[in-house]
């Protein structure tokens, strides 16, 4: 809204309208008023959330310190979820179709969590929404987010061309630059609907998904955005589920999306600038830099709700922040073609969600074939596990995070392993 304010002010040559066109600075305005609102506003919605007796009930688990988390506050995700909407639509360029569809997401899954800890605490169903449900929320998610990015015309990425082989002339963007003997040279480039993406050690760092449906012959093309849509769908599933799972221990699930969320940003601000995606050689994806607004904004929320969630919490996200949280960092990846990055990028999501699926999947066979199930970890998500083997919460925390910033890491540096 400020954005295309100061973007009519500034025709009106209104002093300093002209800084609103800087996404260094938009930025900087939006994680400032993210953090405001979760540190100010948060406060007092956790003293709302405790007046109303919104507190968590704690499950006897046999886990050191978990008496002391009953009563405290939960659905705590709303604190997240509007640091992160009114920063971005106060700053951000809300006609930019990412930009749109982030907001979406936000919304859509922030509802979803939101229902299922209604369900929980107001109706005292401790079972809440039923998984069929929020599996279908999800999936319409995906669904919504996959047939945009194919049917939109805003969504392209540019792609290196021979001139000589473009009919329309018009379409052809050329950057002049010096090549590394110093000599002058042109790239001939155009903005074009694509289903390619990322993908580490592989040349040019490209898979297309068209790939996965080449043995359709001439079809393959046109199939390649369902192949796309699937992916879609599956990501956002495993990723925000992958995140709920992570919400475990006080500030792990926000202290691991604020480092998931800060890599993003920075892939982000390249792919979206043209000299340095081409820098680096990676792929440029036009008015893709507008979602560092968006990340910023995400980035200050996840910060400022660790100022109450870190250990001891004061108030619990819930399913309304968790499910959000996954779902956000997913879509954002998809847009940026990074998606392919997220079992590195998200590592610490990933490993919660395999710890859980190798726990049930080995019992039942155990208890299949010998009467007696088995159990691989003393409990999971693995976090669990360590608490179990008697570490205290911080220092499982602090670990897990270690290891996030380890992973990020890894993913920045995979783009240049070729």
């Amino acid at each position: 809204m400020l954005y295309h304010l100061f973007q009519y002010l500034d025709q009106l040559d209104f002093p300093g309208a002209g800084m609103f066109q800087y996404i260094s600075f938009r930025s900087a305005m939006t994680v400032i008023t993210s953090l405001i609102i979760s540190l100010i506003f948060g406060k007092k919605i956790i003293n709302y959330l405790a007046k109303q007796q919104i507190g968590e009930k704690v499950r006897e688990l046999g886990l050191k310190g978990e008496k002391v988390k009953a009563g405290t506050p939960s659905m705590g995700g709303v604190i997240i979820l509007a640091s992160i909407l009114i920063p971005t639509l106060l700053f951000a360029n809300l006609d930019n179709i990412y930009i749109i569809l982030m907001l979406i997401t936000t919304m859509w899954l922030g509802l979803v969590g939101f229902t299922d800890d209604y369900i929980k605490i107001f109706r005292k169903n401790k079972s809440g929404l039923a998984g069929k449900f929020k599996i279908a929320g999800q999936v319409i998610l995906g669904l919504i987010v996959g047939i945009t990015l194919y049917m939109s015309d805003d969504v392209t990425v540019r792609k290196k061309v021979d001139p000589d082989k473009i009919k329309d002339k018009t379409a052809v963007q050329v950057m002049e630059g010096y090549d590394r003997n110093g000599d002058e040279e042109k790239t001939y480039t155009k903005d074009v609907k694509s289903t390619i993406t990322t993908i580490p050690f592989f040349k040019n760092n490209e898979f297309d998904y068209e790939y996965l449906v080449a043995f359709t012959g001439k079809h393959s093309d046109k199939l390649a955005w369902v192949a796309f849509v699937i992916v879609t769908i599956l990501i956002v599933t495993a990723v925000s589920n992958g995140a709920n799972l992570t919400d475990g221990l006080d500030g792990l699930a926000t202290g691991t999306s604020a480092i998931i969320g800060a890599t993003l940003g920075i892939l982000a601000y390249v792919s979206g600038n043209m000299i340095y995606a081409d820098y680096l050689n990676i792929m440029y994806i036009p008015y893709s830099g507008e979602l560092v607004i968006y990340i910023s904004a995400f980035i200050g929320a996840t910060i400022g709700f660790m100022w109450y969630n870190s250990y001891p919490a004061q108030v619990f996200m819930g399913d309304t922040g968790s499910l959000a949280l996954g779902g956000i960092i997913a879509v954002y990846a998809i847009i940026i073609r990074k998606e392919l990055l997220i079992p590195i990028l998200c590592g610490v999501f990933f490993v919660e969600s395999i710890s859980v699926l190798l726990q049930v999947s080995y019992f039942k066979y155990t208890k299949k074939k010998y009467g007696v199930g088995r159990r691989i970890f003393r409990m999971t998500p693995i976090h669990h596990h360590y608490q179990m083997k008697g570490y205290p919460e911080p220092k499982i925390v602090t670990r897990f995070m270690i290891v996030g910033i380890l992973l990020a890491v890894i993913t920045i540096v995979t783009l240049k392993i070729r």
